[in-house]
């Protein structure tokens, strides 16, 4: 995975605690790693690369019941 290269990531509960940038991401040092607090609202973004992440239960939900 290519590092601040999209500007919206799906992540799922295994992603937890998420940070980005994220471990799986190749040049994971692209930016100071912050971790960021998705599980209240299922919606974080990074401060560093602006990067937008969405937790795949919640977008889930939200779809469901519109």
């Amino acid at each position: 995975m290519k590092p601040n290269a999209a500007s919206r990531y799906i992540v799922t509960q295994n992603d937890l605690p998420l940070s980005c940038p994220m471990p799986a991401m190749s040049g994971w040092n692209s930016h100071p790693r912050v971790y960021l607090p998705i599980e209240k609202t299922g919606k974080a973004v990074c401060p560093y690369c602006s990067a937008k992440f969405v937790l795949q239960d919640t977008e889930e939900n939200h779809t469901t019941h519109r």
